[in-house]
């Protein structure tokens, strides 16, 4: 009992001074490729033993000693992941994400332009109007109470009795900001919304109007055959009605809102070259490290004091760890990506609809790594191929096995639904049941609950709200 105590005290400690060059190992593995820039970055601003090599210059040879001596020193990091993971979350001293971490993503965030908000927006058109200051006031009140939808989230009557100023007044103010941009701003709700649209546009008392407002719900329901005998009109009447009201914005605010910022920089590229695929890695915009000579020259003078040397020592030793752990790094993402390459071939020659099933333990077993290890090399990383520009993790799919004895993937199904809808009918849409049918033909298993689970995930409406007239 006291070894397995003193076993367990060895190891706690082994893992407490590993646990530092593990987060960074760890670190650099799972970062994309511009946060690796930056990160890199600061260990050069932190490290001064560290500095990028210039075409001039040329890294120093690797001694196979110390690269066996730092593989083995990687594998017992990964080895002691989970025992860390475990033991820093039961004492509640362990925080993903640094003090540092988050000042570094703030201060790219504050380096992004600001973007004109919708309030901005309404603010500036205020200042163009001829209301006294008293009407500013309200309109102030009434452009601060308007979500970023462009919905007013309180009704006047409520604003008036909070504040004590007259309903007349705030009505009055509220019809003058929806005459601002962007039209139906300003509404208390979508039909409010719609109908304001539809007054700029001079259709007061038109089909479209009468339907928004009184049949709403049964629009949203594409009930246009009931719809047309209330009003007495053609369902055909009804369905172009339904196209014009389609065009209308139902949430006027949102062309305000931060557009997201989709820019990617893949860390593996793809091309094909006679017949065959290069897989090549984005290593161009990683900084090239080596260990500064004028450090080491300090390190063999005798005269340099033993507390510099042992500063400059422990640099070394951290600038070279670093150093290593990029290399580890893209040579992990490297092997996965042609594993990628080799097992979907037939994705990246004919598309999407021929991706292969594909779960990490069979990267993992290919490679000789954890799965946890591909999990972390393909987080946030992309891969630019002949078909585009794909996350690494859109590869790996579970899948179906065809009557043929085929390995189909989840997304190759999706697929074959949204082509078989994109063929339908428009009067007579296939329902799910339909589509279970036909991809059953094809030789697809498929329960009807997966077709409308897909077909939610595809953002494609039931049968019934996808027919028109």
């Amino acid at each position: 009992m006291a070894a397995q105590g003193m076993f367990q005290s060895q190891n706690l400690s082994q893992m407490q001074v590993l646990a530092p060059q593990l987060q960074q190992s760890l670190k650099i593995l799972q970062v994309p490729l511009l946060e690796l820039r930056e990160l890199i970055h600061e260990e050069m601003a932190a490290n001064p033993t560290l500095e990028e090599e210039t075409p001039e210059t040329t890294p120093d040879e690797r001694d196979a000693a110390e690269d066996e001596k730092f593989q083995e020193e990687f594998e017992q990091l990964a080895r002691l992941d989970e025992e860390w993971r475990e033991y820093m979350a039961q004492t509640g001293s362990y925080s993903s994400r640094s003090e540092e971490d988050e000042e570094r993503r703030q201060h790219m965030f504050d380096s992004v332009a600001n973007q004109e908000t919708l309030q901005q927006h309404l603010f500036e058109q205020l200042k163009g109007t001829d209301l006294d200051e008293n009407g500013r006031k309200i309109a102030e009140l009434i452009i601060g109470n308007i979500d970023d939808n462009g919905f007013l989230q309180s009704p006047p009557a409520e604003m008036a009795a909070n504040t004590g100023i007259a309903q007349e007044d705030f009505q009055r103010v509220l019809e003058l900001i929806q005459t601002f941009h962007p039209a139906g701003v300003g509404a208390l709700d979508l039909r409010e919304c719609l109908l304001v649209q539809l007054k700029r546009r001079g259709k007061e008392g038109s089909i479209e109007w009468q339907i928004i407002d009184k049949h709403l719900d049964a629009l949203g329901k594409r009930r246009f055959p009931d719809i047309a005998r209330k009003l007495g009109i053609t369902v055909q009447a009804v369905q172009n009605a339904a196209n014009s009201i389609a065009l209308l914005d139902p949430k006027p605010g949102q062309i305000f809102a931060a557009a997201p910022n989709n820019y990617v920089l893949p860390d593996v590229n793809v091309e094909r070259v006679d017949g065959e695929y290069l897989i090549t890695l984005n290593s161009e915009q990683i900084p090239h490290l080596r260990i500064s000579n004028t450090y080491k020259d300090i390190m063999s003078q005798e005269s340099a004091r033993g507390e510099v040397k042992d500063y400059i020592r422990e640099k070394i030793r951290s600038g070279k760890f670093l150093i290593k752990s990029i290399h580890q790094r893209q040579d992990t993402i490297l092997k996965i990506a042609q594993q990628i390459v080799l097992r979907q071939r037939e994705f990246l020659d004919k598309g999407s609809a021929y991706l292969r099933p594909l779960t990490m333990v069979q990267i993992a077993d290919a490679v000789g790594v954890h799965e946890t290890t591909v999990s972390r090399a393909i987080s946030g990383k992309y891969i630019s191929t002949p078909q585009g520009v794909f996350e690494m993790r859109y590869f790996f799919t579970p899948g179906y096995q065809t009557a043929d004895g085929e390995a189909m993937s989840n997304t190759s199904v999706k697929e074959a639904i949204l082509e078989l809808i994109k063929g339908e009918s428009a009067q007579n849409p296939l329902s799910d049941k339909e589509v279970v049918a036909i991809l059953e033909q094809r030789g697809i298993p498929i329960a009807r609950r997966t077709v409308a689970k897909y077909r939610t995930e595809l953002n494609i409406l039931p049968s019934n709200l996808r027919k028109t007239y």
